[in-house]
């Protein structure tokens, strides 16, 4: 049996902790938070204030990350000098070279696997749009369009100030609320050439990051990509991405996957499993990849989300920026 561990127990935590405990094969062993409030949340496990204390004293095969950005690297790499697996909250890092870091040290520890929660990729909307994109049963991909539109109040940031500051979060809506978007997006278009991208913010909060970005993506093979996010709406709007096909179009919103019919017509293809409550744009598939990571560490498989899987969105986030600097488009290298 496996053991498990889980370092920060805010609100992603509660994700994770159900996901960890009905898995028949994993035993968690012990949880670590700075709040010392919190020691009696998860009573089967043994509680730590210092996740290298827990990392010295437990035997743990495992470890869920789920701390604020800023914490991601350096809690990352000490447990995988340790030798022990992590599944990593995203993002992967800050920036670039943050991730980059995590990248080199999972090629060079290849006996312990990384896994970044892009759950959104196990969706069963996304799952069967990708069978359809690689089929070519409608052509190849001309479009790609991904909108975010969510609404976070002052009191957000000032809950948690670090969400507002770069130094901390690495960025604002992009990094926060719209990476699993981009994440969808460069799987389906594949390697990019060029990105065109302004950041704004929209809402006068005093921080630091962006509430609202878009972007232009031109990708190697020809498709163009169309990006949107923003926290500036009045409610939290469901995601939409939309693939235009050279015969059809396809959408997923709403958490369901429609296609426009030659006549005209939406037909619902697949829905996706929901998350109940409130916090419902989770998305309901951290449980399937978190199940599917435990089987991989258990029969020396590799089909999950590895660091190096998801280093791009985070590029993508840094060549917007670079690009909302410079007024210019930017080229990719490679």
């Amino acid at each position: 049996m496996l053991k498990a561990a889980l370092i920060g127990l805010g609100d992603i935590s509660k994700i994770h902790l159900p996901a960890i405990k009905e898995n028949p094969i994993v035993e968690l062993t012990a949880v670590c938070d700075v709040n010392e409030d919190l020691r009696t949340l998860v009573p089967e496990a043994r509680f730590y204030t210092d996740y290298q204390d827990m990392l010295e004293s437990e035997a743990i095969d495992v470890v869920h990350i789920c701390l604020p950005h800023y914490l991601h690297n350096s809690v990352t790499k000490a447990c995988i000098e340790k030798g022990v697996h992590v599944f990593l909250e995203k993002p992967l890092g800050l920036n670039t070279e943050e991730a980059l870091e995590i990248v080199n040290l999972e090629e060079e520890h290849q006996e312990v696997k990384v896994c970044v929660c892009f759950q959104n990729r196990y969706n069963e909307s996304f799952e069967m749009l990708q069978k359809i994109a690689f089929s070519g049963e409608y052509g190849k991909i001309v479009g790609i369009k991904g909108l975010v539109a969510w609404y976070r109040p002052k009191s957000y940031y000032d809950l948690k100030p670090w969400r507002g500051q770069m130094e901390y979060a690495g960025g604002g809506v992009m990094i926060n609320q719209a990476l699993h978007t981009l994440d969808l997006m460069q799987l389906l278009g594949g390697k990019i050439e060029s990105i065109r991208g302004s950041l704004d913010q929209l809402l006068d909060y005093g921080i630091e990051v962006e509430d609202t970005a878009s972007a232009r993506i031109q990708f190697k093979n020809g498709v163009t990509g169309l990006f949107f996010a923003t926290n500036a709406n009045a409610e939290n709007s469901s995601v939409e991405l939309e693939v235009i096909f050279e015969k059809g179009k396809f959408t997923i919103k709403d958490s369901i996957l429609t296609r426009v019919t030659e006549n005209g017509e939406k037909e619902e293809l697949v829905e996706d499993a929901r998350l109940p409550g409130s916090k419902f744009y989770y998305g309901a598939s951290h449980v399937k990849l978190i199940h599917q990571f435990y089987q991989c560490i258990e029969q020396g498989t590799e089909n999950y989300v590895h660091a190096k899987d998801a280093f791009p969105a985070i590029q993508i986030i840094d060549v917007i920026r670079k690009s909302s600097d410079s007024k210019q488009r930017i080229q990719l290298e490679g």
